[in-house]
Parts: C-alpha cells; structure tokens; sequence
C-alpha cells in the first residue's frame, strides 16, 4: 500500500513530497526513484514522465528548498530599513531555516549531494539561488566598492551564519524551539559585530 495518495495529474508535487520525505527519515544516501515509486503506489516507470533520473529530482527538491528559503526570508528583509539589518536578518533565517528544515538544509550542503549532481545542467538551481543572491550581494556591497573586500566580507557573513546553523544542529545551544532562537540571535549579533569590525577583512599588503 502506498504511503501516500495524490490525485490524477499531481503525481510530480507527489514525488517531490516523498523525496523530501525519505531524505528526511535516511538521508540523501539512502534515496530513489525505485522506493519513491514504491511508497506511491505506482509502477517504477512513472517518475520518469516528469523525471529524468535521481538527480533531476533531487534538482526539484533543492529548487524547492531555496523557494522556501526565500518566502520565509523577504517579509524579515521588509522589515529590515539598513544593509546591516539585512544581513543580519539573513543570518537569523538561515539558522531558523536549518531548524526547521533540516533534511532540506542538509541536502543543499551535502557532499554527496554536490558530487553527484551537476549543477550546470540544471540551470533551475541558479534561477532559484539568484534572488537570495542578489539581495545577500547587493547587502554586502553596500559596506564596500572594492571587489576583494567585497568577497571577504560576503565569505565571512556566510560563514557566521552556516557555522551557528551546524553548530545548532550538532545540540551546541541545547534543544527545542529556546535552543533555535538563541542560535539564530547569536548569529545576528555576530553578524552585527562582524559589519562593524570588518576593516580587519581587508586584505593586507604582503611585505
């Protein structure tokens, strides 16, 4: 019997649902079309009506995850009046993002993942990243016009954030929904006092 039912026509949103399912119960490892397939009900053959293969699925998961990465993210960036309370506040939703999402924000760092998925040929990833992107960069730049500063400032914003997020999800600031919100506040303010000590990122001349 299938785990799940859908209607005539939805059978892809079917097999998006599920992969994020089995991901979350086994990991990434541990997924297929093959038990997708079976957990449905259908013939093994079915997912590849709107499916090429794993990867092109897993593809859809990832555009999936970064679709709702970003609806959780822009009504905090409305709120947020400086560069600073956007980067900032783009911290803070990553760590609540790794929170509440965590097989999806494990899937979008894997290492298994990332080797065996070619990213050039699915375009539909960058198209999903871009707006996050755009309004991540466009943050940073604000602070500087030089490139180089620019891209160390940008690493190293990225780097608070994904660090509180591991650290979250490795039980560093505890459990429960407490231990998620001093993450993703710690994460802020870390954040903050990198924007303002961020002189220390510039490159230094090699005497």
């Amino acid at each position: 019997m299938s785990r799940r039912s859908y209607h005539h026509g939805s059978l892809r949103a079917a097999l998006i649902d599920d992969a994020i399912e089995l991901i979350t119960e086994r990991g990434v490892g541990a997924f297929s079309l093959a038990e997708s397939s079976r957990r449905l009900g259908v013939a093994v053959s079915a997912p590849y009506a709107h499916f090429s293969g794993r990867a092109d699925l897993l593809a859809a998961v990832c555009v999936h995850a970064l679709e709702l990465f970003r609806a959780e993210l822009e009504p905090k960036l409305t709120r947020s009046a400086t560069p600073a309370d956007r980067l900032a506040a783009i911290a803070r939703a990553y760590v609540r993002f790794a929170s509440s999402h965590q097989a999806l924000f494990q899937l979008l760092f894997s290492a298994e993942f990332g080797s065996s998925l070619d990213k050039a040929g699915h375009p539909e990833i960058a198209a999903a990243e871009r707006p996050i992107d755009e309004v991540f960069l466009d943050s940073v730049k604000a602070f500087t016009p030089d490139k180089r500063a620019a891209e160390a400032l940008a690493a190293a914003v990225e780097a608070t954030a994904h660090g509180h997020a591991t650290l979250l999800l490795d039980g560093r600031f505890g459990t429960g929904s407490r231990a998620t919100t001093r993450a993703a506040t710690s994460a802020a303010r870390a954040t903050l006092a990198l924007l303002d000590g961020r002189d220390q990122l510039r490159p230094r001349k090699s005497t």
